[in-house]
């Protein structure tokens, strides 16, 4: 997967992710994100690494996402490895 497309996998994702009313507050406050944040850093790649992270957290996230964004899940760990940073794991 090229980092465009990686790119473009995490960004459907937080789509999903914002339309969530029960999920998007959780993100919020597990993130420290606001809503202006969201917007701001939805190109940044450290951010969509962070957003895939989190619904990775709970394989019915991950399911759910892809169902309605019409993504593979097997493919969201590598999307998350081809954004920019993303293969360096931190386990802090």
């Amino acid at each position: 997967m090229t980092p465009e497309a990686a790119e473009t996998y995490a960004l459907k994702v937080l789509g999903w992710l914002v339309s969530e009313a029960e999920i998007l507050p959780i993100f919020m406050g597990s993130s420290g994100s606001s809503a202006a944040d969201i917007k701001a850093r939805a190109q940044d790649a450290d951010f969509l690494i962070a957003v895939l992270d989190f619904v990775m957290l709970d394989d019915a996230w991950v399911l759910a996402a892809c169902k309605a964004s019409g993504l593979a899940p097997e493919a969201m760990q590598i999307a998350r490895q081809a954004l920019p940073g993303g293969s360096m794991v931190n386990w802090t």
